[in-house]
């Protein structure tokens, strides 16, 4: 497994419950800012479902992944709910409230 996608785990596991953030921001904050799209791939490769939780990193509209690869934005958008976080009817969250600012 490549370094960037370890970074990556290893950053989302940091997402506490009841918080989000975006492809973008864990991007920057492993230092590679234009590497979103990269993310994405890691996540779709979690290889530890339940330790990693992916479900917390969405786009950078607040809207939940429309593929989320481990049972579809219905599933996510469950997840989140279960953890506090307001999903809209149309997947959406308003990431004001919800997303994570996490500071070393």
């Amino acid at each position: 497994m490549s370094n960037f996608f370890e970074s990556v785990y290893e950053y989302v596991k940091k997402v506490p419950e009841g918080k989000v953030v975006t492809y973008g921001d864990v991007a920057r904050a492993i230092g590679s800012p234009r590497a979103s799209r990269q993310v994405g791939w890691a996540l779709h490769s979690n290889p530890q479902q339940g330790i990693i939780p992916c479900h917390r990193v969405v786009f950078s509209t607040g809207s939940v992944c429309t593929g989320f690869a481990f049972g579809g934005p219905e599933v996510q958008k469950a997840l989140l709910e279960a953890e506090g976080v307001e999903v809209s009817e149309d997947f959406q969250i308003d990431l004001s409230k919800y997303r994570w600012k996490y500071a070393e």
